[in-house]
């Protein structure tokens, strides 16, 4: 049997669980939380609307509630991202992932994207704020590396790649569209310090991918395939 270079629970607590698909119902997302229980991952990512509900079903598991804020457009007023981050926080919230506002990144109004990320770091009080960039948009590298500046300047905990709705170029050696190349993860890694951590989204789908990110340093990412993921590990180092 070949050694693992990762125990089991070691992997299942880099995975975000992801229940975010428009069409998930009430109960695919309760039967989700079931898996997320059952593998004993970081967290679930949920709906908002689903905040309570998720709370209610994870206590006292080890499984974070993470919802998502104005997902996937990221585009909303920084008043609403603060008032829906204070409103799932006191529903249970225990992490918050957000999308950046990427047209005023593109149109170079820095300011504007720190203060809007700083504002809802302020309103999660002290929980971990995982910030989105949607690395498949970017014609211009460069800008990956200002937006996760500007995400640390502001006091987020994490830069991660993508919502998982977004187009992108990219595709992996199956001809599915992912939204990041590993250069553009290690791009990522270099771009902030020790102090933020760094999430793959939009790509893990096999233990292999998941191996590479976290060989570059990546410490989360989003699974929707956690139930086919963990198996495949169990079967190779099982």
């Amino acid at each position: 049997m070949t050694k693992a270079p990762i125990t089991r629970l070691e992997l299942s607590k880099m995975i975000d669980h992801s229940l975010l698909k428009p069409t998930l119902t009430r109960e695919d997302t309760l039967k989700g939380l079931e898996v997320a229980i059952k593998e004993q991952v970081a967290s679930a990512t949920i709906k908002p609307c689903y905040t309570a509900l998720a709370a209610d079903m994870l206590k006292g598991t080890g499984v974070m509630v993470n919802p998502v804020i104005c997902f996937p457009l990221g585009y909303d007023t920084t008043e609403t991202k603060v008032f829906e981050t204070k409103q799932v926080i006191d529903q249970g919230a225990e992490e918050i992932d957000m999308v950046l506002n990427l047209g005023a990144l593109f149109s170079g109004d820095y300011q504007y994207v720190q203060d809007d990320i700083a504002a809802v770091v302020e309103a999660a009080q002290g929980l971990t704020v995982k910030v989105i960039l949607e690395t498949g948009y970017y014609e211009d590298l460069d800008l990956i590396v200002k937006a996760c500046q500007l995400i640390e300047t502001a006091g987020g905990h994490f830069v991660k790649t993508s919502s998982g709705f977004a187009s992108s170029p990219y595709k992996n050696e199956f001809g599915e569209t992912v939204g990041y190349t590993n250069d553009i993860l290690r791009l990522m890694r270099d771009s902030v310090s020790d102090k933020v951590q760094v999430k793959a989204a939009q790509g893990v789908r096999r233990l292999k991918d998941a191996l590479e990110v976290i060989e570059i340093g990546f410490t989360r990412f989003g699974v929707s395939r956690t139930t086919e993921l963990m198996k495949e590990y169990d079967e190779t180092y099982g």
